[in-house]
């Protein structure tokens, strides 16, 4: 894999967890979540074009 291939892809995966974050603390605000209450997670990552699709679970306490 290139340098830039590499580069690339770690800027997308700085920016998804960066955006992601930033949109869990957006809703547990709405909610109103209280701390400890528990929230299921799940992150579907596709890639156009290659034959990828992974899925990651857990589980987020407010």
């Amino acid at each position: 894999m290139s340098d830039d291939a590499n580069m690339s892809m770690r800027k997308f995966l700085k920016q998804v967890g960066v955006t992601s974050q930033q949109a869990i603390e957006e809703g547990l605000r709405s909610a109103g979540a209280t701390t400890g209450q528990e929230f299921k997670a799940k992150m579907v990552l596709t890639v156009e074009g290659l034959d990828v699709e992974h899925v990651v679970t857990g589980t987020i306490k407010g």
